[in-house]
């Protein structure tokens, strides 16, 4: 009995030992700059894209489906309008802008939908066609999963999760969204 409470205290230190010594890894890629693209054609991106996956935030938190973002550019930056399906069905839209951080490579924006406050919105994976992308905050707080379609192939999400975990997201966290009545430019 005594060699079985023995060994269980040493299966404990060593699991204990295990995730102690892991620890360090997942904090430096937490802790460590967060890394862009290295540039981005604004022509390009700009457009509709569909929200497939998101680390939960309150500023979303209203939206149960169908959420899509358009960007359009203008002389002083980005017109930015996020609209998503409420639970009674209506969509609610929210415009703000985006401006270009300097020397960024266009992979780096300041966003605000209520002036004079900003938040970062900082391009981290982008496929070669614009297609798909994985944004995200420096502090790794807020992420996004944006697709030009509705329906992203499953292994794609899988590889932004990965290039989100490799980054030091937490990419269990990240909650899938709906896109079951995707909104268009009419809506």
């Amino acid at each position: 009995m005594k060699a079985a409470i023995d060994l269980r205290r040493l299966w404990c230190l060593s699991a204990i030992f295990g995730l102690c010594s892991i620890a360090p890894a997942i904090r430096a890629a937490e802790n460590a700059p967060l890394p862009t693209v290295n540039s981005v054609d604004l022509a390009r991106y700009v457009g509709s894209w569909y929200e497939i996956a998101l680390l939960p935030n309150r500023f979303e938190r209203q939206c149960v489906s169908d959420t899509q973002a358009r960007y359009t550019a203008q002389d002083e930056g980005i017109r930015v309008l996020n609209r998503c399906r409420k639970a009674d069905g209506h969509v609610d839209s929210a415009e703000g802008r985006a401006k270009i951080v300097a020397a960024s490579g266009n992979a780096k924006l300041r966003v605000t939908f209520f002036w004079p406050f900003y938040g970062d919105y900082w391009i981290l994976a982008l496929d070669d066609d614009y297609s798909e992308v994985l944004v995200g905050t420096p502090d790794r707080r807020y992420g996004w999963i944006l697709a030009r379609r509705p329906d992203l192939p499953e292994a794609r999400v899988q590889g932004l999760l990965e290039r989100a975990k490799a980054l030091g997201f937490d990419a269990a966290a990240f909650k899938r969204v709906p896109q079951i009545q995707p909104l268009d430019d009419a809506s």
